[in-house]
């Protein structure tokens, strides 16, 4: 992996789904848009968080996944697990996701650029999700996606742009000193 890749999909919501969660819906589902979407301050346009107290806002307004790492789980799962199906916006590829820092900024394309923020903390309506390929996942679902370490990160947006799948992404700026990504992760155990 180096510190440039490309976007392989945007992916917007697909539709709210019925879930058994608190609120009753989830925004999971995600699927891969054809051309430019912009990304805005809050994410990307006509994207939503059925659940705004965990999923969303400034600092958590885009979710990435590597395309390698969505391999290891298809190979796991034994299904094909297409851009969108992890609740990512952005499916990458040639980035190593998980090795990234907190505060490390990459550019998408000619304009956008993101900052890396967080790990995503696997929850219980993304093992519900994940039942939907694997009936047997739900029980202990987060914890094996949790010890894989395949967790992807949240990330802001510090100039808003227009992206599209085939855009470069380049690393920009690596903070001295911070943590790595996974060593911010706290499992929610």
């Amino acid at each position: 992996m180096s510190d440039t890749g490309v976007l392989l999909a945007v992916c917007v919501v697909r539709a709210l789904r019925p879930d058994a969660g608190s609120l009753g819906v989830t925004a999971i589902d995600k699927t891969a848009v054809e051309g430019p979407v912009r990304l805005g301050r809050y994410g990307a346009y006509a994207d939503v968080q059925a659940n705004r107290k965990h999923h969303g806002g400034l600092d958590k307004a885009l979710y990435a996944y590597a395309q390698h790492d969505a391999d290891f789980w298809s190979a796991q799962l034994g299904a094909p697990l297409p851009a969108g199906w992890f609740g990512e916006n952005l499916r990458v590829d040639g980035l190593d996701v998980n090795r990234s820092r907190i505060g490390e900024r990459w550019r998408i394309g000619e304009t956008a650029v993101v900052e890396v923020t967080m790990p995503r903390t696997p929850c219980q309506t993304f093992a519900r999700w994940v039942r939907t390929v694997d009936r047997s996942a739900e029980r202990g679902w987060v914890r094996r996606f949790s010890s894989e370490r395949r967790l992807g990160p949240y990330l802001r947006v510090v100039r808003t742009g227009s992206v599209r799948a085939g855009d470069s992404i380049s690393v920009i700026h690596v903070p001295e000193g911070a943590p790595g990504l996974l060593d911010a992760y706290v499992d929610p155990a």
